[in-house]
């Protein structure tokens, strides 16, 4: 079949004979569209001053953007992913004057006593390094949580915040390793350390997040019970702890407060418990 366009020979433009008539238009068309929809790290940010309640200096951190952020999805134990950042780099402040660090929620509420504490134990021997790049690198990151984990100790901080940072750890440490998957050449033997990292913390978090249930009230770290209760089954099901893992679903499903959602998300779970079960 003659093309659209056949017959151009006859007036010197034989090269344009078989070309399609969209193809350009849609190309650019996508191009624009891949420009529009990409959004770089550094543009979900912005340098937020805060007054450090230990040492009564000021500092500037950086902050998400959370209005600007698109949510993509969530993980099952309730880590959202961002297009273009992962927020888990984003949520601890770090005093570079006295060491003293915490998640964003918890910051700014430290009593006397614990920031006495602080800086007996932290401010007089840390040592930092100072940041300069326009983002958070995930190694830096990850040492800013483990200062936010190592205060939270030393201020006696509830097992509940100290249960939250290694469950933000553990999401940290996925990101970082999602984003080493992505290079041509992954580094097998760093992202095995990263696994077992990730592991390591959240069963910290699923063993503080227990304890808390039985010495402390709701809302716990902006999370009420049937939250909690269902992020414990999450963790418990992770780590074969079946019984558990059961006894949160069932808790939730039977719930008069539990909205849809979370029981069709509880539901979710009880049969991959099952399914697990079965393969045992």
């Amino acid at each position: 079949m003659a093309g659209l366009l056949s017959g151009l020979s006859g007036l010197g433009l034989g090269n344009l004979e078989n070309m399609d008539i969209y193809k350009n238009e849609e190309k650019e068309k996508q191009k624009k569209e891949a420009a529009v929809q990409k959004v770089e790290e550094k543009d979900l940010i912005y340098d937020k001053t805060f007054e450090c309640p230990v040492c009564g200096e000021s500092f500037s951190s950086k902050i998400m953007k959370s209005g600007k952020a698109r949510l993509l999805k969530t993980d099952q134990d309730l880590r959202p992913q961002y297009d273009g950042i992962d927020a888990a780099k984003y949520d601890v402040e770090l005093c570079p004057h006295c060491g003293y660090a915490a998640l964003s929620r918890y910051f700014t509420t430290v009593g006397s006593a614990q920031a006495k504490l602080i800086r007996e134990h932290i401010s007089q021997r840390v040592q930092l390094h100072p940041h300069t790049g326009d983002t958070y690198s995930y190694e830096e990151a990850v040492d800013r949580y483990k200062l936010a984990l190592a205060n939270a100790v030393v201020k006696r901080a509830k097992a509940s915040e100290k249960a939250y940072i290694c469950l933000k750890s553990a999401w940290l440490l996925r990101g970082y390793a999602e984003s080493l998957e992505k290079e041509e050449e992954a580094d097998r033997k760093k992202l095995a350390e990263l696994r077992a990292q990730e592991a390591e913390y959240l069963e910290n978090a699923y063993n503080g997040f227990t304890e808390a249930m039985q010495t402390e009230d709701f809302p716990m770290c902006g999370m009420d019970e049937i939250t909690v209760e269902y992020l414990i089954g999450v963790l418990a099901a992770r780590f074969k702890k079946y019984d558990v893992a059961s006894k949160m679903v069932a808790a939730i499903l039977t719930s008069p407060t539990a909205n849809n959602r979370t029981k069709d998300k509880a539901r979710e779970l009880k049969e991959q418990i099952l399914a697990d079960l079965k393969r045992q």
